[in-house]
């Protein structure tokens, strides 16, 4: 976790700005249309090419530490309509809770999802894409030879992320989900290898009516690193609370001042707090707590679940075993060994700042990337059409001076 210690308020100069299938599962090619929604490195076509900016399609890559997620979308409104998505499951961190080295074989998956990703992209004309990767390439030390055989195999050009800009991200991708009554909120995205939590200011509002930062931190656990060393197979209900014990430990190393930790420490007691969850665990219990007998993203994302009831799904996944958990509707055999991982994750965040109830996001990271390039997009063209306007202004009141009496 980042230490950043300075005046009230921590780390203040943070920068301002429908995860489609969490379970590993193939996303239709129309999903439905979105209302959610820095400048992107690779590009399919040229900025400004092609169809208006309104009716261009964009493009957010996600490759985590266990999935590779692709949204595909244009402009609609002030938010997005969904063209196309992909997720899989690639498990890029298997292993790097024990080591810093991305195994071949967890490379090898990684590059055939982003094939299919850059496929998709060309089929779709996107003419601007982010494409970023996370904890996975940040901790192991052969990253950048990883990086190079994406780019020379998919043509894709892949950045990583910091946990600063990924919470940022996180953050913009899920605001409309944000209860605005509370005076705090945690938004908190339990990854594969790493886990970030950023506190906000309800009461207060960014350059874009946001809330307003408070404070970040980034753990460095996810369900991929916990559960390698905890062996998520074999893993039993003492092994679970280990895994609490051990993210325990690490959220009570405050990386913000301590009158911040103070004040939200006030609120928490008050029950003026709100916590929001975007992650393949929190939908995962969603749906469980659903009963659903198959996933189904429009019931889940956005609803509201009390942590009596969160309680009552981690409770009973943590005595069962491996085989149980895989027969259980939203999970499956792929992710059986992480989820107890997840809920260990999320049971330290719930007992370390407590509240009634918590709010489920089945959006985030891409939802962000998508709404900053086109953010970037329409204010780029707002300039050109000023200075067009300016220029054309000028030109009409040279006209006289050009053609001067008696010429």
């Amino acid at each position: 976790m980042r230490r950043k210690r300075g005046r009230r308020g921590g780390n203040r100069h943070m920068p301002h700005g429908s995860k489609q299938g969490p379970h590993g599962q193939k996303n239709p090619s129309r999903p439905p249309s979105t209302s959610q929604t820095q400048s992107g490195r690779h590009s399919a076509a040229k900025a400004g090419s092609g169809p208006r900016a309104d009716n261009r399609n964009y493009a957010a890559v996600d490759l985590g530490t266990n999935n590779c997620r692709l949204l595909i979308a244009r402009p609609s409104g002030v938010g997005f309509e969904v063209v196309d998505a992909f997720s899989r499951i690639v498990r890029l961190g298997e292993g790097l809770g024990t080591s810093q080295h991305l195994a071949e074989e967890a490379m090898d998956r990684a590059v055939a999802a982003l094939r299919i990703c850059a496929s998709k992209m060309r089929r779709r004309n996107v003419a601007r894409a982010r494409v970023v990767t996370t904890q996975a390439c940040r901790h192991a030390d052969n990253s950048d030879i990883f990086m190079r055989r994406v780019a020379r195999e998919t043509g894709l050009d892949m950045e990583v992320l910091s946990p600063e800009e990924e919470a940022r991200l996180a953050v913009i991708g899920c605001a409309p989900l944000l209860d605005r009554s509370a005076s705090k909120a945690l938004v908190f995205d339990i990854g594969g290898g790493s886990t970030e939590l950023v506190w906000l200011d309800m009461t207060a509002n960014g350059p874009r009516g946001e809330p307003e930062p408070l404070a970040w931190a980034s753990l460095p656990v996810g369900v991929v690193t916990l559960a390698d060393r905890y062996d998520g197979r074999t893993v039993n209900r003492a092994g679970y609370e280990s895994m609490v014990a051990e993210v325990k430990a690490l959220l009570a190393d405050r990386p913000w001042t301590e009158e911040l930790d103070a004040e939200l420490a006030a609120a928490t007691e008050s029950g003026d707090i709100h916590l929001l969850g975007t992650s393949g665990t929190v939908t995962t219990i969603a749906g469980i707590h659903l009963g659903l007998r198959r996933y189904d993203r429009s019931k889940v994302d956005g609803i509201w679940v009390d942590f009596a009831d969160v309680a009552a799904v981690t409770d009973g996944l943590s005595l069962m075993s491996f085989e149980e958990r895989a027969r259980v509707p939203c999970i499956g055999k792929d992710r059986a060994d992480l989820v107890l991982a997840g809920c260990a994750i999320l049971e330290a965040i719930r007992t370390t700042w407590p509240c009634r109830r918590l709010r489920v996001a089945d959006r985030g990271l891409r939802e962000g990337i998508l709404m900053t390039l086109m953010r970037e997009d329409r204010g780029k063209n707002k300039r050109k059409r000023r200075r067009r306007g300016g220029r054309n202004r000028n030109r009409r009141g040279a006209r006289p001076a050009d053609n001067p009496a008696g010429a």
